[in-house]
């Protein structure tokens, strides 16, 4: 029998569609001359600006790693550094218009290619996918990275 014909085990599931949905991220990051990383970033803070103390778990780096990932999408006008109105001594990052609208844009297309990705599926199975995958990420705690279509804010706009 030919490996395509077979059941995957869940583990060799999980990696091989984490390497797929990795690929497909990091081509769309490149189209619109982003790292994989600063596609993450501009994604997260779509929903709200954050500090960088919540930052680093939720897009799970290092402070120093985080640091040279604000510092260069600022660089690109991107994001900016803003004082927290609750507490000043906390520094948050926010997304600039230029940011907003790229965020935007970028998400927009990232959604669509990652549609694709089951697009042989039917829609029970979709719907059995999304179900199970959903009971994985809630299981595991992972941080709202990216928002679902009907989260995402109105395009474009300053923060």
């Amino acid at each position: 029998m030919r490996e395509d014909e077979d059941n995957l085990g869940v583990v060799t599931a999980l990696v091989r569609s984490t390497f797929l949905v990795n690929a497909v991220y990091a081509e769309s990051a490149r189209e619109y001359g982003l790292t994989p990383q600063q596609g993450q970033l501009l994604c997260v803070l779509m929903a709200q600006p954050y500090g960088m103390s919540a930052l680093g778990p939720m897009l799970r780096l290092a402070k120093s790693s985080l640091t040279e990932l604000v510092d260069r999408t600022a660089q690109r006008g991107l994001v900016r550094r803003e004082a927290d109105p609750a507490d000043r001594r906390v520094v948050r990052v926010a997304l600039t218009k230029r940011g907003s609208e790229l965020a935007e844009e970028f998400y927009t297309a990232t959604c669509r290619r990652i549609e694709e990705l089951p697009a042989t599926l039917d829609g029970a199975a979709r719907d059995t996918l999304a179900d199970l995958l959903s009971r994985v990420v809630r299981d595991n705690n992972v941080p709202m990275v990216f928002l679902e279509r009907d989260e995402a804010p109105p395009a474009a706009g300053g923060r």
